[in-house]
């Protein structure tokens, strides 16, 4: 196994994970078989617990997982599928050591940082790092780690030191650094300043960690005399000094690495030389395509942290990978819901003027997911904006049920009519509480992971789009779900539950008829979108918002009128089928 390792120097926030990602690409198109694992130096041992404004999304994977949102870069940039083990963080590792020592594995040994921290460190990378990720029986070649944080920062230092130990551990040949690090320019000239990474690198050095390669970020490209300099004071050659400057899309990043031949630096560390050029030509065509983008769709996204894009990532992602779909170049208007309820629980007046404006000249609306009561009120006012003035409209997780509450609402008439989660004495609970999820434990007591949806008949849009006629699989996070013994007269007034769980009393997927596009998802789609492979549903608002919907759903192949039953006849008006008698009395079906 070869590793890469990818630490950041000077400030947060450089890019560690996009840098790892496209590092990834790059040796992916290579030929290699790739898999990555991000270190998280915070106690907690897993972000489920962490708000938005803390950390950005929780990023939820197929086993349940939930993440830093690191690894949703990883699995839309190399496409593959990874696991809660994927991500370490330091209550993770310290609680498996305590463990272990409450067994007595440790047979009377004092329990320190070291070894015993360091080495469970280093026994998880080796054990994770095994596990293939890409749907091909064994180990990867190459597995990409990225070191969250700022070297220096003093709840790092066990993983520092248990990476300074691994490089001996695995060989040298085998251990390839590089060190994202900040070039900033100071003063009307514009200079180029090195010194923070000479700083950065020299306590990395100090740490008995040597980078291989710097990955520098830059407003603009690193002039010669700047990467000489830094070559000088750094001990690491000019031509493994990569500039990571600002481009149009993250997309051009694998671009930029193999332009400046950082593919070749890293090949070359780890005795990979062998390995072919990297054939990125689909990838190059797709970020010139984003760039290309001139005809627009505006999507307002009415959500709770609209200040916070890092808390919408994935759904962000989505819209952008339905919109290079749709060749359509998205406009995202941010409203906050709170801006929508009234005068009086607005920012300002003219923040509650602003937000109705926006959403009135939006071409589509999206609820996303979230939790707590505040903006509540205002979601169901946007869904009832796109119901009654048919704007397309996704809501996802939160969103969905809160499409179902304002329906009941406005069309059943039941004004009383809410979710448990904000009104547990509501005599009309459309939404409920799922009786198998915790109330006194927050972390990993949800709902979670990727889960059956069994779609009702294939004539609705859902089926159409995601082209399938009996299920689909999608990741869940949520502990509410709509209330099974509401669903009857909802569907009789013509909100339709067009997709349900295995037990056919969770509702997953619903939608409304004679709208041009309303629908609403209990699972959170945006998890498993990929470039070049949109979500469905996402491209369902795209192409609704931008009035392609028709053509595209008479370009698909024409599915079934219902869904068939697993143990059902075909029908033989559509079919023609002999039996032929084979040996043994064993029959062959041929349709």
């Amino acid at each position: 196994m070869k590793y890469v390792i990818v630490t950041g120097g000077v400030v947060s926030g450089l890019g560690k994970g996009v840098t790892a990602s496209s590092i990834g690409v790059v040796l992916k198109a290579c030929g290699l078989r790739v898999t990555s694992i991000k270190i998280d130096p915070y106690l907690n041992t897993d972000a489920g617990t962490m708000s938005p404004f803390e950390h950005g999304e929780v990023f939820v994977l197929d086993d349940g997982g939930e993440v830093d949102l690191d690894l949703g870069n990883y699995e839309r940039f190399l496409d593959v599928t990874l696991t809660r083990d994927n991500n370490i963080t330091t209550g993770k590792i310290y609680q498996a050591v305590i463990e272990k020592e409450r067994r007595g594995d440790f047979l009377g040994k004092t329990v320190q940082v070291v070894p015993h921290i360091t080495d469970a460190i280093q026994d998880w990378i080796e054990r994770v790092a095994a596990v293939p990720v890409d749907d091909v029986s064994g180990s990867a070649d190459v597995c990409v780690i990225e070191l969250g944080g700022v070297v220096g920062d003093i709840e790092s230092m066990p993983f520092v030191e248990a990476l300074r130990q691994f490089q001996f551990r695995v060989g040298r040949d085998n251990f390839c650094l590089v060190h994202v690090s900040l070039v900033p320019v100071l003063g009307v000239v514009g200079e180029q300043k090195t010194k923070p990474t000479q700083h950065s690198v020299r306590e990395l050095r100090a740490l008995g960690l040597t980078p291989q390669l710097l990955a520098c970020r830059s407003a603009q490209p690193l002039e010669q005399s700047t990467k000489e300099k830094l070559s000088q004071f750094c001990h690491v050659p000019a031509s493994h000094i990569l500039n990571l400057y600002d481009v149009s899309n993250i997309w051009h990043i694998p671009l930029l690495l193999r332009d400046q031949q950082g593919h070749l630096a890293i090949l070359n560390q780890l005795q990979l030389s062998s390995a072919p050029p990297p054939a990125l030509e689909s990838w190059a065509a797709r970020a010139e395509r984003c760039d290309n983008l001139s005809i627009p769709v505006k999507i307002a996204m009415v959500g709770k942290y609209t200040g916070l894009s890092d808390s919408y990532l994935s759904v962000l992602k989505a819209l952008q990978h339905a919109c290079i779909a749709c060749s359509r170049k998205l406009v995202l208007e941010w409203v906050a819901a709170t801006d929508l309820e009234d005068r009086a629980k607005a920012e300002t007046p003219e923040a509650y003027a602003a937000a109705w404006k926006t959403l009135e000249n939006t071409d589509g609306v999206l609820v996303p997911g979230g939790f707590g009561d505040r903006g509540v009120q205002g979601k169901i006012l946007a869904a009832t904006f796109a119901r009654t003035k048919n704007v397309p409209y996704l809501g996802i997780c939160l969103g969905m049920q809160l499409a179902v509450v304002e329906f009941a609402r406005n069309v059943l008439g039941l004004k009383d009519a809410n979710s448990t989660e904000f009104d547990s004495a509501t005599p009309h609970p459309c939404v409920v509480f799922m009786p198998e999820v915790s109330k006194t434990h927050m972390g990993g007591t949800m709902r979670l992971g990727a889960r059956k949806t069994l779609l009702q008949t294939a004539d609705c849009i859902s089926a159409k789009l995601y082209q399938k006629e009996t299920f689909i699989v999608e990741r869940h996070r949520h502990r509410y779900e709509v209330n099974p013994e509401m669903v009857d007269s909802i569907e009789a007034a013509g909100l339709r539950f067009v997709g349900k769980d295995e037990t056919g009393r969770r509702m997953e997927i619903v939608e409304l008829r004679g709208h041009p596009y309303y629908v609403g998802v209990q699972f959170h789609p945006e998890f498993k979108s990929r470039p070049g492979k949109p979500s469905a549903v996402f491209q369902g608002l795209i192409l609704a918002a931008s009035g392609q919907m028709d053509s595209y759903i008479n370009g698909l192949r024409p599915m079934a009128t219902a869904r068939p039953s697993i143990n059902s006849t075909p029908d033989l008006k559509d079919s023609e089928i002999s039996v032929s008698k084979l040996s043994d009395g064993v029959q062959k079906c041929t349709v």
